[in-house]
């Protein structure tokens, strides 16, 4: 038999009403991602009041939700932004953002990195092969360096990006390289870069930051510290969120320690992604059909979303909490079913209530008994949901996003696809 379901009660909307979801739905079909303005503030402002000693930079890992929107209220708030690629850079410069507040850092150098430096945008390198291509040609400027300190957390293997199983970063044991190549190309390296994954606990946090700030004494020339981001938050009951204070202070600490022992007062960068944007989404579907393998198996509950809208279920047996909202009838608050919640792709994997952490693990969920046509809404959809999904597979058109606004008003700020977009490049 499956685990048991990992919620136990019902689950709650967050931030729509059952009236608000129902108007979305009649105004732009489902599925379709809503993302809460007022969250999306509340979530910088807390990020903006992490402690630090020196100085503070927040940057918005826009891979976890690069609309355009979304990029251009968080500047207008403050925010700088990391850029994972040299097409994201690009995006968020199309969006209207300064180059000056965009800062690179990919795995996969992209060719007209040069053009991008040229423009304002700051490297860094995160190998020593990046770091080479980009003194040979910058000789003599400023860059900012990757390292991977040598440890790593994560909820799950594919979302820890330390440690000696992870190729992010210049691996610490290789500092003589980077000096060769420093002083080959007279780099002035005024940034080091950590990032060791997602995780809530306070003192993995202190250890990578004090490895990271022991690190920065190779290089003279640092002004700044990047400890990445990784803020965990809890996006079902029982799920911990990262207490941003209690990490913050401890880190401060650190930094007040280093100056007094070396007299180099480090600016701290931080780079929350989920944490700004996570609990700020939703996405609207239709239940459309219910089908039951009898006594001795399940109920299952289709929508009309799936992998192609939230693949983080079926890649990392993420948890989601998912609302039914009746439509069109009253329903006791005792009227309750357990569900397997899946998707509308013809794939095994399009499951969207695996057990936390096994993806290929079936896990019900307790939900409010439902019907065809029910609204159903999964939460926590804000990060690593329309930005990371199985595009087109089976031929779903992307889905569209909306902004509900502070002043209660619902905005399209990204259309559905059509058929022909879909198809449009192919000869």
């Amino acid at each position: 038999m499956p685990a048991p379901a990992p919620a136990t009660k019902l689950e709650s909307l967050r931030f729509l009403t059952p009236a608000q979801a129902a108007t979305v739905r009649a105004r732009h079909g489902t599925p379709v991602y809503v993302y809460d303005q007022a969250t999306l503030r509340h979530n910088a402002e807390a990020c903006l009041a992490f402690p630090n000693a020196f100085g503070l930079t927040v940057r918005f890992a826009m891979k976890a939700c690069p609309n355009a929107s979304v990029l251009q209220f968080f500047e207008s708030l403050g925010l700088h932004f990391d850029a994972s690629s040299g097409w994201e850079a690009e995006r968020a410069l199309r969006a209207g953002l300064s180059a000056q507040k965009i800062s690179l850092a990919t795995q996969e150098m992209p060719e007209n990195f040069s053009d991008l430096h040229r423009r304002g945008i700051l490297f860094t390198a995160c190998s020593l092969q990046q770091l080479d291509r980009f003194g040979r040609q910058f000789p003599g400027e400023k860059v900012g360096v990757r390292l991977n300190p040598g440890l790593g957390s994560g909820h799950s293997g594919k979302t820890n990006v330390g440690g000696p199983g992870s190729s992010f970063g210049i691996w610490h044991e290789w500092l003589s390289h980077v000096h060769q190549i420093v002083s080959a190309h007279r780099l002035q390296v005024v940034k080091v870069h950590t990032h060791i994954g997602s995780g809530t606990d306070p003192a993995v946090w202190e250890r990578v930051a004090k490895m990271t700030l022991r690190l920065t004494r190779e290089f003279p020339a640092v002004t700044t510290v990047n400890l990445g981001g990784g803020f965990k938050v809890g996006r079902v009951a029982g799920e911990k969120t990262t207490d941003l204070q209690k990490i913050g202070k401890a880190v401060k600490a650190l930094f007040q320690n280093h100056a007094k022992e070396t007299g180099s007062e480090l600016r701290l960068e931080i780079e929350p992604g989920t944490y700004l944007v996570a609990q700020a989404g939703a996405l609207v579907a239709t239940v459309q059909d219910l089908v039951s393998t009898g006594s001795g198996g399940y109920e299952f509950l289709k929508l009309d979303a799936g992998m192609t809208e939230i693949l983080r279920p079926s890649l990392y047996g993420s948890q989601h909490a998912i609302v039914v909202v009746p439509m069109g009838r009253t329903i006791k608050k005792k009227e309750t079913k357990k569900y397997l919640v899946v998707g509308h792709c013809c794939e095994s994997g399009d499951l969207l209530t695996p057990a936390p952490g096994q993806a290929e693990t079936l896990a019900p969920r307790l939900l409010t008994r439902a019907e065809i046509g029910d609204l159903c809404v999964i939460e926590g959809a804000g990060a690593y949901c329309a930005g990371m999904s199985a595009k087109n597979y089976n031929s779903f058109p992307e889905a569209p996003e909306v902004l509900l606004e502070e002043n209660g008003k619902l905005r399209l700020i990204r259309k559905r696809q059509s058929l022909d977009q879909i198809v449009q490049n192919e000869i």
